[in-house]
């Protein structure tokens, strides 16, 4: 399956098909269809929980600047290619790829 780029006005959501389990400050997913098992850090952590519901890219990185020491341009970066990684592995959901609100 080909997955869409994701930018900062990409809208993605959790993946419906896998079981998430907070560990601490950390997070375990696996993945029902294909049984692989993934692990985020507190950050990873932290953006799993904020896309739990639809969300664009801007908004997650608008909050982790808000509560993390980040530079608003390596937040986003960083936070792509984590949701780029997430993508690839079905983790999520690209919901929309229009331009924000």
């Amino acid at each position: 399956m080909v997955q869409a780029m994701i930018s900062k006005d990409t809208v993605v959501v959790a993946s419906k098909e896998l079981a998430a389990a907070d560990l601490g400050e950390e997070v375990a997913i696996l993945n029902i269809t294909n049984g692989v098992y993934y692990s985020l850090n507190p950050v990873g952590a932290r953006i799993w929980s904020l896309i739990q519901e639809p969300r664009s890219v801007r908004d997650v990185c608008n909050t982790l600047v808000a509560q993390y020491d980040v530079d608003s341009d390596r937040c986003e970066q960083d936070a792509i290619a984590l949701l780029q990684q997430l993508a690839e592995n079905d983790l999520i959901d690209v919901v929309d790829d229009a331009p924000a609100r």
